[in-house]
């Protein structure tokens, strides 16, 4: 039976084939920054077969891989080899991870959807240095947050840095709505309102963000451009 399973899993992953339950490697990201105003050819992807890709998302002249590999550097390399974009980064070794194990209720939705979302920290090192330090110390010191989460029924939350580049991963039961959930996590919890405008003072856009815009939101990519 072991043996079956195993082997199970082996060709679920090397057909591209993976969800919060079974996957194998760790969680990254590869972003793609394309010249602006030119044609992204997602086609590419349909022969990325054996990364763990889980989605493929997009938010103006960007894209990111978001997978399950144990091979995150080959993973960038072949993104690299396979797009001509003017950069490629890659995100890896979460600075934050939240999972249902820091809940009463220890139960995994069988499916999720992932929203990834990013902004940059302020171009100031101490500051830096101090964003990391709050969430480093979060679960013992502001404890009401990852409660929040629970409340939410956020499966996972990961948080990523590349120099001051931040990606945010919130993982929700498949089909639920962030706009419906998120709203639990400060219901009769003002300190997670308290966490959040301490943190709005360490964050700012990316490029291309308009005055005032700090997290934006990857949209899902349609399936029927990887043909293209």
């Amino acid at each position: 039976m072991l043996k079956r399973l195993i082997i199970l899993l082996l060709l679920m992953v090397a057909f591209g084939y993976s969800n919060a339950q079974i996957s194998v490697g760790k969680p990254v990201i590869v972003e793609i920054i394309s010249p602006k105003g030119s044609a992204f050819k997602f086609g590419a992807f349909a022969d990325m077969k054996g990364y763990g890709i889980q989605s493929i998302q997009q938010w103006n002249n960007r894209v990111i891989v978001y997978a399950n590999t144990a091979s995150p550097e080959q993973l960038k390399k072949r993104i690299a080899k396979d797009f001509s974009v003017d950069q490629v980064i890659l995100f890896q070794n979460p600075f934050y991870d939240f999972n249902r194990k820091y809940c009463d209720s220890k139960t995994v939705a069988k499916q999720w959807d992932n929203i990834i979302l990013t902004a940059n920290l302020v171009n100031n090192p101490k500051m830096q240095q101090e964003y990391l330090n709050y969430h480093a110390t979060q679960f013992q010191k502001w404890p009401e947050v990852s409660q929040g989460f629970c409340n939410a029924n956020f499966q996972q939350l990961l948080a990523f840095k590349t120099g001051r580049q931040l990606m945010l991963v919130i993982s929700i039961p498949k089909g639920e709505s962030l706009d419906k959930l998120n709203p639990l996590t400060t219901k009769n919890n003002p300190r997670v309102n308290d966490w959040n405008n301490i943190m709005k003072n360490y964050q700012e856009g990316i490029a291309g963000t308009k005055k005032g815009e700090t997290w934006v939101f990857f949209k899902n990519v349609d399936e029927k451009k990887f043909i293209e």
